[in-house]
């Protein structure tokens, strides 16, 4: 699980402390992808709309998987390969 929440912390996907509603989630997509906090929930609602319950179960294993910033920091660093 480790692995994973690392992979995502590098990539910018953690949950935010600030502009957390529930779980931080769409927070912390929308800072992922440079959109307002509020416009990712409503993104969120929408998709919601158009195919109803995957993102009901998405929701939840984003929270356990995306790490928040305060475990992000002291997830241990994989050394990067080196480029040829």
């Amino acid at each position: 699980m480790n692995d994973i929440q690392q992979s995502l912390a590098s990539h910018g996907l953690v949950r935010p402390r600030q502009e957390r509603l529930l779980g931080g989630v769409c927070a912390g997509l929308a800072q992922r992808f440079g959109i307002a906090p509020w416009a990712a929930r409503i993104l969120f609602i929408l998709l919601l709309m158009l195919i109803p319950g995957s993102q009901i179960l998405i929701y939840p294993v984003l929270w356990i998987l995306m790490p928040s910033e305060e475990t992000a920091m002291y997830l241990p660093r994989t050394p990067s390969a080196p480029s040829a």
